[in-house]
């Protein structure tokens, strides 16, 4: 869940500090802790009473993943951050962004198996999300890896075992678009 109106903090290094470029100093404040590749930034959440943890990747813009925080035991402010809280932000945001960059994959690179005109062959097709000209290569290759075809389709090709099967069988005459 994100939120529009959290701003993360500037996380560029500090351009007077004689610090390597790229690196971001370890911090550890109550409400802001910096390392192992990530800041993580409790913030108050603007839609209640309530608190909220932004967990930014180094050198991303945004945060990858926005999450409520545990208010404190005053019940007006938040629990401060510490080591074991800060790891378990780690690990969650980057299992989440693993997850997210793995279902980008899986969505821009399909293959599937056929068995057509009496040998098997492998159809993949790749979409290319290019913001001026997106568009897909659907291709083939035979059980040993050699390329037998390869034409561009729309983006939104839908690659199934009945649509490989019928590309095949028509001797890789590029599909009709629809």
């Amino acid at each position: 869940m994100t939120d529009s109106r959290i701003q993360p903090p500037d996380l560029a290094a500090d351009p007077a500090s004689d610090s390597a470029p790229g690196h971001f100093p370890k911090i550890q404040e109550a409400r802001l802790w910096r390392g192992d590749g990530w800041t993580a930034q409790v913030l108050k959440n603007e839609d209640d009473d309530g608190w909220a943890v932004a967990m930014i990747k180094d050198g991303e813009p945004e945060p990858a993943l926005v999450g409520p925080w545990t208010m404190g035991r005053d019940k007006k402010n938040p629990k401060p951050l510490d080591g074991p809280a800060f790891s378990t932000l780690v690990k969650t945001a980057s299992e989440f962004v693993r997850r997210h960059e793995q279902q980008l994959h899986a969505t821009l690179h399909q293959r599937i198996t056929v068995t057509a005109k009496l040998s098997r062959v492998t159809v993949s097709l790749d979409i290319v999300p290019d913001e001026d000209n997106p568009h897909a290569l659907l291709s083939a290759h035979d059980e040993g890896g050699e390329q037998l075809a390869q034409v561009r389709v729309l983006p939104s090709f839908k690659l199934s075992r009945a649509s490989a099967v019928t590309w095949v069988e028509n001797d890789f005459r590029r599909p009709a678009e629809r």
